[in-house]
């Protein structure tokens, strides 16, 4: 067990054991899974939508994110992914991508066959259990962020979606609730939130005004978080953090 933190596929254990207890065969057999690291730039494509994945990606550094593109060309950005998610988990099943993950940094990620994955999920129900959370988790919080471009103002919407990434970067130990990087153009925000770049911008400045959070280049520091997270609407119980048993 010692060696665990060491290994390439440890993020993946850390990530399933938030949803489910496994036991030391468990852990091996997740370590044990074939992979294969690769490097990729930010802006580099992981899945093309109508692709059919022949492996799953763990992401070991860096971030990405989800998106589809419209007839007209804009771009939707569905979800922000950083260490340690599993962004195609579906495709395992599925089978056909039916949207693009791209990175939005400079990053790496391993590269799980997808038959690896499915066996996995049979042979170890522990892994599968957990893979099945991780899942049902991403859809809970894609729900939430239908409700954020669909449901509340601009202020809302960008106060939201900090308020998220301040937790989920404390749970993944990359940041503090408190101060993080933002890994993300005001351009790519704006297309996370369906708001343009100028009225980011705007929003992002008076959010600074308001005392609320300072800006240095990409770092956010939350100045007070109570206000912050009454103005967000925040409430993370959709991100199903409390580890199950």
């Amino acid at each position: 067990m010692s060696t665990v933190s060491d290994h390439a596929l440890a993020p993946m254990v850390r990530k399933l054991q938030l949803w489910q207890q496994l036991s030391e065969a468990d852990i091996e057999a997740v370590l044990a899974l074939p992979h294969t690291i690769r490097p990729l730039d930010s802006g580099q494509y992981i899945i093309w939508d109508g692709d059919k994945p022949q492996h799953s990606c763990l992401l070991l550094d860096g971030f990405a994110y989800r998106h589809k593109l419209a007839g007209n060309g804009s771009r939707q950005i569905l979800s922000i992914h950083m260490k340690g998610d599993i962004v195609d988990l579906q495709n395992s099943l599925l089978g056909i991508a039916d949207h693009n993950v791209q990175m939005l940094t400079t990053g790496r990620v391993a590269l799980i066959p997808v038959e690896a994955m499915r066996d996995i999920a049979f042979s170890n129900p522990h892994v599968g259990m957990a893979m099945w959370y991780e899942t049902l988790v991403e859809g809970s919080i894609f729900r939430e962020w239908i409700v954020n471009v669909g449901r509340r103002d601009a202020r809302t919407r960008i106060a939201h979606l900090l308020c998220e990434f301040a937790v989920r970067m404390e749970a993944a130990e990359l940041g503090k609730q408190s101060t993080y990087e933002l890994p993300i153009t005001q351009e790519q925000l704006g297309d996370a939130v369906s708001l343009t770049p100028v009225h980011v911008n705007r929003t992002l400045m008076r959010l600074e005004e308001d005392g609320l959070i300072n800006r240095t280049k990409r770092v956010i520091t939350i100045r007070d978080w109570t206000e912050l997270a009454k103005t967000a609407d925040f409430q993370p119980r959709y991100l199903h953090l409390q580890a199950v048993g």
